[in-house]
């Protein structure tokens, strides 16, 4: 298990500063190896009947032709698991060879049926031979011990299983279906992710099995980074290295799952971790793998130089930094800007037609002509940068206005208006803004002696640097390191791409930075995408960051074999009703799987229990059972009024 780097000072990752990939031992998953220095590897899940053997046969075919290298399938009780012998046999005719994962909860009599069949089987700790029945027990040591060797003698006969027939294994650890064993030691945290994980991992090494795979999948974008570092960093401590498959869990659809998913996932690709990845959409699964190869491929290039040694910037980072817990960096406020204030979204339009207030409608301000005002959405920005560009209508009046030091000189009403400098003219200037200025900085070339004293000021920190995050997140260090309290807006230009992959990039960018508690506002540039687009996005990244709320979140899973109703349909249907009900989260889950435990930050639940049935939930507590299909999205509703959280919409 020898590994090309060392994590140095209690670290998770290579370098804090540059991109450097952790090098994780091989594992061997049929006729494609994952980890160590192999391409990161692509996956997804069929949401067939898993006894539909030639659905699936079918639908993993497409999966397989949209790029995924990994199918798998669930396998919820014996006859699917011994199913999965037909599928594999059909797909081996057609002269499919992808390796199959069959995907374990509960049934461990299934596992060590499927084990024999496919190339690899998923278990989640939680629920495969723990308890999960939402108590809260005090444990002794004696007792936790017993539970223990319990789990051992349950899991033991699997683990000998795979060594036998070379099948590979992937613990899986779900935040919303930790045990209450676990749940009651260590609560609902990344710490009780990480130790469920690694009780089974040390059960597998107590006999000598090595082949897995982990990963730590949660909704929350949070919880999911904080807890693939710390299992990282608690394997390098044990002297583990095992390949990480990355996931954000019930991302949803749409712009929103792939926003939410980058976040997650290309956070930690960031950080150079990660060996195999799942996007785990609301979409027909030959839609995930496109989406995931976008994210990988963004990192090919830099896998393939050559490997740094550790750093120690984890030596003396100062102030509250940790990337286990999420601490927003401690800023003064100025303005509306900075300290406990929400970070805020600039749109730059120094390229759009100012002589029509209509352009403002892209950014949430909705004119009306007839009556000649604004109306403000949820997701209007908070100021737009207008360059040297001077508009021939009147602004609404709660809407700043950013302009090149220059221009902002000449301006005969400075009201609400305000100037961005360069550090250089900035500290020249004969006059400066009485109540904001901004001054644009370039990150690699941050040097604190200039920003010592300055008062009534905002960074706008950009990079022209491959590795834009770490080149940001430096800068970062430096500030916080010399007790600088400046809040800074962070810039980044995204041109010449196409729409998804300017989603995926920038929510990859700027989400890491807002995971780390990094940042006061938002700016992204990108020439050829839509002003909506650009504005939706910067809402979308810090809504998926948790660090800003501006619209109704969905925690939707992405179906499977399991799965009692067509998801896709439902979650378009409560959307449709829900859309408006800013803050609200809510939880589409097509089983009991992925039911209470898997929307555990979930305001309230919307389960599949049967057919035609559904069970309906206020956070974790059931309210109605086996409601009818046609009644359930009103009776959703129905509880949310009951609470005090309905408000009508609007139109």
């Amino acid at each position: 298990m020898q590994k090309e780097a060392i994590l140095l000072d209690g670290g998770y990752c290579n370098s804090l500063t540059q991109y450097s990939r952790f090098v994780t031992r091989e594992v061997q998953i049929g006729n494609i190896p994952m980890g160590a220095h192999h391409p990161i590897r692509i996956q997804s899940m069929t949401t067939t009947d898993t006894m539909d053997t030639l659905g699936t046969v079918e639908q993993t075919i497409r999966m397989v032709e949209s790029g995924c290298e990994y199918v798998r399938i669930t396998a919820p009780s014996i006859k699917e698991a011994e199913n999965l012998a037909n599928i594999k046999k059909e797909l081996r005719l057609r002269g499919y060879d992808v390796p199959l994962v069959a995907d374990i909860h509960f049934t461990p009599n299934a596992a060590e049926v499927a084990a024999r069949i496919v190339e690899k089987v998923r278990v989640n700790p939680g629920n495969y031979a723990d308890k999960k029945k939402f108590e809260n027990i005090d444990y002794t040591d004696v007792a936790y011990q017993a539970e223990l060797s319990r789990i051992y003698d349950k899991f033991s006969p699997l683990v000998k299983i795979c060594k036998e027939y070379g099948t590979a294994m992937r613990i899986g650890t779900n935040h919303g279906s930790l045990s209450d064993r676990i749940m009651s030691r260590y609560g609902d945290t990344p710490h009780g992710m990480v130790e469920s994980a690694m009780e089974f991992i040390r059960i597998c090494e107590d006999l000598n099995y090595y082949n897995l795979v982990i990963s730590m999948k949660s909704s929350n974008t949070q919880v999911m980074v904080q807890a693939y570092r710390l299992l990282v960093q608690t394997m390098t401590k044990e002297g583990m290295n095992y390949p990480l498959h990355l996931g954000v869990t019930e991302a949803g659809d749409g712009e929103d799952g792939r926003i939410k998913s980058a976040v997650g996932i290309g956070t930690l690709l960031a950080d150079g971790l990660g060996d195999t990845i799942r996007v785990s959409l609301t979409e027909d699964p030959e839609f995930e793998a496109p989406v995931a190869k976008a994210l990988a491929r963004r990192y090919l290039p830099r896998l393939l130089k050559k490997e740094l040694h550790a750093n120690s910037l984890f030596r003396g980072l100062g102030g509250n930094y940790s990337p286990f817990q999420y601490h927003r960096r401690s800023t003064n406020e100025i303005e509306n800007l900075g300290g406990h204030q929400v970070p805020r979204v600039i749109i730059n339009l120094e390229k759009e037609n100012l002589k029509d207030p209509a352009i403002l409608n892209s950014v949430g301000f909705n004119y009306s002509a007839l009556l000649d005002k604004y109306n403000l959405t949820d997701q209007a920005c908070d100021m737009v940068y207008l360059g040297n560009q001077l508009p021939s209508f009147s602004f609404p009046g709660g809407l700043k206005q950013l302009y090149n030091y220059k221009t902002w000189v000449k301006l005969a009403d400075k009201q609400n208006c305000h100037p961005l400098f360069s550090l250089t003219d900035f500290l020249s200037a004969a006059e400066k803004d009485e109540k904001l200025n901004f001054v644009m900085i370039l990150a690699e070339e941050l040097e604190l002696e200039q920003l010592v004293g300055l008062e009534k000021t905002i960074f706008v920190l950009t990079t022209n640097a491959e590795n834009a995050m770490q080149t940001i997140r430096h800068a970062f260090f430096k500030l916080q390191n010399a007790n600088i309290k400046i809040p800074v807006i962070i810039e980044r230009n995204f041109d010449g791409l196409n729409l998804e992959d300017f989603q995926l990039y920038s929510a990859t960018d700027l989400g890491g930075l807002f995971i780390d508690g990094f940042g006061d506002g938002v700016w992204i540039n990108a020439d050829g995408i839509p002003l909506s687009v650009i504005n939706s996005t910067s809402f979308g990244i810090l809504q998926a960051t948790r660090t800003r709320i501006s619209k109704t979140e969905y925690i939707s899973c992405p179906s499977c074999g399991r799965t009692l109703f067509d998801l896709q349909e439902t979650t378009q249907a409560i959307r449709a009703r829900t859309a408006h009900l800013k803050g609200i989260k809510i939880g589409i889950m097509g089983c009991i799987v992925n039911g209470p435990g898997e929307m555990a930050d979930a305001d309230y639940g919307y389960v599949g229990a049967g057919v035609d049935r559904i069970t309906l939930y206020r956070g974790q507590e059931v309210v109605k059972k086996n409601v009818k299909t046609v009644n359930a999205i009103d009776e959703l509703i129905g509880i949310i009024r009951e609470d005090g959280n309905w408000i009508p919409p609007t139109s």
